[in-house]
């Protein structure tokens, strides 16, 4: 069984109010999403990764494939309109047998802990899939200008990735949905819809995506510390 990361990093990163693809901008002298492949690199349970992009940021890929030896970085493959697309491209362009895992990370979640992938990796071995997540801690509630109702926390997860499932399922679940012209925010709900059954497993704070200006800053300040 061989484990293969696909890091979709096809975004504009509109949200940002950047005029440059978040995931390239540089902190401390290294793009964003050099950080996130790293992870992937030191971890020893992955044996490859593969990167759907802009056909623009290919050579900027192959940069820092070089710069930051990313050596299980094995390929590039254009992303699509969707981030749903892109990973079903990265899908569709690699060689896997049925049972292989692959991992779906965004390329905006740089900080994510060791422990919570191997975690995540692990989980799946045993049953077949992993959805990343962190618990609510927070009081809810339900309304746009005031208080409607307050919502129980129990049961309620905040969605993160890697999100794991083996090959086949994973495929399947995705050729459905691009036949139905369906478009699900993340490969869970792809996979469920056909029935899969998705492990929740816990993930962390730090493992954040970077989104808005303010996600920025705080990852600025969190690098800073390191």
């Amino acid at each position: 069984m061989r484990t293969i990361a696909i890091i979709p990093a096809g975004g504009k990163g509109k949200r940002s109010g950047l005029p440059a693809p978040k995931q390239y901008l540089l902190f401390k002298g290294k793009e964003l999403i050099a950080f996130t492949l790293s992870v992937f690199q030191k971890n020893k349970n992955v044996d490859e990764i593969v990167v759907a992009a802009a056909p623009e940021f290919f050579d900027l890929l192959k940069k820092i494939k070089k710069k930051y030896l990313i050596t299980k970085l094995k390929g590039f493959v254009e992303g699509g309109k969707e981030r749903q697309h892109s990973v079903y491209n990265a899908l569709l362009s690699i060689n896997a047998e049925k049972d292989d895992l692959i991992i779906v990370h965004d390329a905006a979640r740089p900080l994510l802990p060791q422990e919570v992938l191997t975690g995540a990796i692990e989980t799946a071995k045993q049953k077949g899939s992993a959805l990343v997540c962190v618990s609510g801690r927070d009081t809810l509630v339900r309304g746009t200008n005031f208080v409607e109702e307050y919502v129980s926390r129990q049961k309620i997860n905040y969605v993160q990735t890697p999100q794991i499932f083996k090959y086949s399922i994973l495929l399947r679940a995705m050729k459905k949905a691009d036949d139905e012209n369906f478009i699900g925010t993340d490969e869970s709900i792809l996979v469920k819809r056909i029935g899969g059954k998705v492990n929740i497993v816990e993930g962390s704070i730090l493992n954040f995506k970077i989104t808005t200006k303010a996600d920025i800053v705080l990852f600025k300040k969190l690098i800073g510390k390191m």
